[in-house]
């Protein structure tokens, strides 16, 4: 009986610790039975303890609600992706912990302007990724919105939303 509780206490409690202390892991899958993705991945599946992070859309206003980029894709884009990586921060997570991304542009024409921006921001470490054409946004000036999911590594429980 001594024996087994200090197996319990030497070898399993800290195996046990060791598996709820890891993140969550992150598997990206493109099958070859799909086609071969531009800048996005087929699959991306998660697993373990885990914070899922929702980050609402963003558009191309700067921190005082002005517009950035004017009637320029890229220079909206820009404007986006920064306010993308602020939210992203806020919440602990950067653009490698994105799993999934949603983009709305009123000029699928100007995708390249686009995807150069997004590239600069994930590299190879690429979410799962939606990209629609709308015929309008919120406001008439926007050209681009962007919306991500991103998972974290488990934290505390819910807290309410702040104003840093």
């Amino acid at each position: 009986m001594r024996i087994t509780l200090m197996m319990m206490t030497f070898v399993i409690v800290p195996l046990v610790a060791a598996a709820q202390g890891r993140g969550p892991q992150v598997k990206r899958t493109n099958p070859p039975t799909l086609s071969t993705p531009t800048g996005y991945t087929h699959v991306v599946e998660v697993s373990g303890p885990a914070k899922t992070v929702y980050i609402s859309g963003q558009i191309a206003l700067d921190k005082s609600g002005n517009l950035v980029g004017g009637n320029d894709m890229r220079g909206q884009a820009e404007q986006v992706f920064k306010n993308l990586a602020a939210a992203l921060a806020a919440a602990g997570a950067k653009f490698s912990d994105v799993v999934k991304m949603n983009t709305y542009t009123t000029d699928m024409a100007q995708v390249q302007a686009i995807r150069d921006v997004r590239t600069r921001h994930f590299g190879s470490v690429t979410p799962a990724s939606t990209l629609v054409q709308v015929v309008h946004l919120a406001r008439p000036e926007l050209l681009l919105e962007i919306e991500v999911i991103a998972v974290v590594a488990a934290g505390p429980a819910i807290v309410p939303a702040s104003r840093d």
